[in-house]
């Protein structure tokens, strides 16, 4: 007889959803699972002809040398500073912009700045990178051409690692604002109106009613959106780093991150030990990284929490 609370209970009697399910969980091991055998790599010097199980054994060597070499420092720093900076001013961002799209009466008016501001998601970070190159290129770039015109010497930006620290974040934004704003004003529009109402006979103006009740009311929204974020804090924009910077040497140090070095790794030099073992110390330190945020929120509120 089968135990009424036991796992083959539960097959038997829903079986018909755990088979829907089951095509998601063949994917899964197939794609998620499997190649998780590769992270072996990480603890080797690599021989493509001996293979991987027949390659040098060097233990933690690769990650000795990732450490004491600075490159896991640097790349950690950039990683994390670029990925704090997409969460904190896209999440603010996006509230400000939602907010004020949500007090806007004329409805046409809302539908066309929501497309306007949405349709910078569509663009492929290739073209992004088209237009940043013609924007910025040295000899003919639309901001010299400008700077040109004023009789201004003109600005070699690609040779300027500190600039793009700003510029990769401003177009983050640009291209990502939109997507964020639609999430938010979603949840807006979930807000029952009777707050907003009781809010206005009580006297409050309009300021007063979106910090004491729009505001208060996107937390959860914003917590899970937070959640999710931190998640893969470590992994990075590989797309808009690769494509804006490309193989520019100069421009390493101030905007390399895990996810650059690991392809480059792959690319040019072929050292497949040290790029896995910089992708592991990236999903690890993602992976510690969002028990304790979560663990963290789970305490404060617990209804905030993902898991």
């Amino acid at each position: 007889m089968l135990k009424r609370r036991g796992f083959l209970y539960e097959i038997v009697t829903n079986k018909i959803l755990f088979l829907m399910l089951l095509p998601t969980l063949i994917f899964f091991f197939i794609n998620s699972y499997i190649p998780m055998v590769g992270i072996y790599y990480a603890f080797t010097r690599f021989d493509f002809n001996a293979g991987l199980f027949g390659s040098p054994f060097v233990g933690l060597d690769n990650f000795s040398f990732l450490w004491k070499s600075g490159i896991l420092i640097k790349l950690t720093l950039n990683t994390l500073g670029y990925n704090l900076a997409f969460i904190i001013f896209g999440n603010v961002f996006a509230i400000i912009c939602a907010v004020l799209l949500s007090e806007i009466r004329s409805a046409w008016f809302k539908k066309i700045a929501q497309s306007v501001m949405f349709l910078p998601y569509f663009i492929s970070f290739v073209i992004l990178s088209v237009i940043v190159y013609n924007l910025f290129n040295y000899e003919s770039g639309f901001l010299n051409t400008m700077l040109k015109e004023f009789s201004t010497e003109p600005v070699d930006v690609y040779n300027t690692p500190w600039a793009w620290v700003f510029l990769i974040i401003i177009f983050y934004l640009w291209k990502n604002l939109g997507y964020s704003m639609v999430i938010y004003l979603a949840a807006i529009t979930g807000i029952s109106e009777e707050y907003y109402e009781a809010a206005k006979i009580d006297g409050a103006n309009i300021f007063q009613r979106v910090w004491h009740i729009t505001i208060p009311m996107l937390k959860p929204t914003f917590v899970v959106l937070l959640l999710f974020s931190l998640g893969s804090i470590m992994k990075g924009q590989f797309d808009l780093f690769y494509q804006l910077i490309g193989n520019n040497g100069i421009l390493f140090n101030a905007t390399d991150i895990i996810d650059t070095y690991v392809y480059r790794s792959l690319k040019v030099t072929f050292d497949v030990g040290m790029a896995t073992a910089a992708g592991l110390y990236q999903s690890l330190f993602g992976f510690i990284l969002i028990i304790t945020v979560n663990y963290i929120i789970r305490k404060i509120n617990d209804d905030y929490a993902l898991f």
